[in-house]
């Protein structure tokens, strides 16, 4: 009953906060009972080299999302993906054709960046790449750290951006997606249209659509 409580109180809050941010995408709760056992889909985790135009489903963007990087157990915030010192240092921006969103774990709700379709930045080089629907670009602000050279805090944001990586990869795999983890992009560029400080650095990003 306390935890029923607590879920009621969380959404009414969330859809109050959403009220206060226009163009704010609201993504369904996790399904938690969706997707292949993992060892299944670990046997079929693969890089995908071409990708579908079709747009994700919501539900389909939602779960990709918590599976990243959401909030897995409410009580403590702390996520799907572990980080060094809990520190939650990665961000997962979204960009689509509609703009770029920032992926706001704690209301578990797409927060608008920048308006436009930017995925051709995310491609870089490899523009094949750009027609995928959904990007999930991976960044860190090795500012949330507490202690630690900038050189340490460098080698902690690869891995924690590693892991929800592999969650990425994983999920997609399971719920039958197409995705590969990609560092190239124009990181120049990109770093503009996402608004990025100093201390945030674009590490991975993910196209991801349905099998083509």
């Amino acid at each position: 009953m306390k935890k029923l409580a607590l879920s009621i109180f969380t959404f009414w809050i969330t859809g109050m906060l959403l009220a206060q941010v226009p163009g704010a995408i609201t993504l369904n709760p996790p399904d938690l009972s969706a997707g292949l056992p993992v060892m299944k889909a670990l046997s079929l985790r693969a890089s995908a080299t071409e990708f579908d135009t079709a747009m994700l489903k919501i539900s389909n963007l939602s779960n990709l999302l918590w599976a990243a990087d959401g909030i897995n157990r409410a009580e403590s915030g702390k996520r799907t993906a572990p980080s060094a010192m809990n520190a939650q240092d990665v961000d997962v921006y979204v960009v689509m054709k509609t703009g770029a969103f920032l992926y706001d774990a704690k209301l578990h709700v797409l927060k608008p960046i920048a308006l436009g379709d930017h995925r051709k930045t995310v491609a870089g080089m490899q523009v094949n790449m750009a027609n995928a629907p959904v990007f999930c670009v991976l960044v860190s602000d090795i500012s949330r750290f507490s202690r630690g050279q900038d050189s340490l805090k460098l080698i902690w944001a690869a891995e924690d951006a590693g892991i929800i990586s592999q969650n990425i990869s994983v999920f997609c795999a399971s719920a039958g997606l197409a995705t590969r983890p990609r560092a190239t992009m124009d990181v120049d560029k990109l770093r503009g249209i996402l608004k990025l400080k100093s201390s945030q650095y674009l590490m991975l990003n993910h196209p991801v659509s349905y099998k083509k």
